[in-house]
């Protein structure tokens, strides 16, 4: 099975390392409604999609 593109997202390594940053902003919004990074949330087990969920406060997925 492919890694999924959501594992070396620039833009989400960018909100990893500054939250505050524009790219880091726009990421974290962007997240709350792709489609591609809710396919990779729903791929993952129960225990990384909910901590993923709670790292980046998507609630609809916890």
């Amino acid at each position: 099975m492919a890694e999924h593109a959501c594992v070396k997202c620039k833009f989400r390594a960018k909100y990893d390392r500054d939250p505050r940053s524009f790219l880091g902003r726009l990421w974290r919004w962007h997240a709350g409604w792709c489609p591609g990074f809710k396919a990779y949330l729903l791929s993952l087990g129960e225990a990384e999609r909910r901590a993923l969920a709670e790292r980046y406060g998507l609630k609809k997925y916890l």
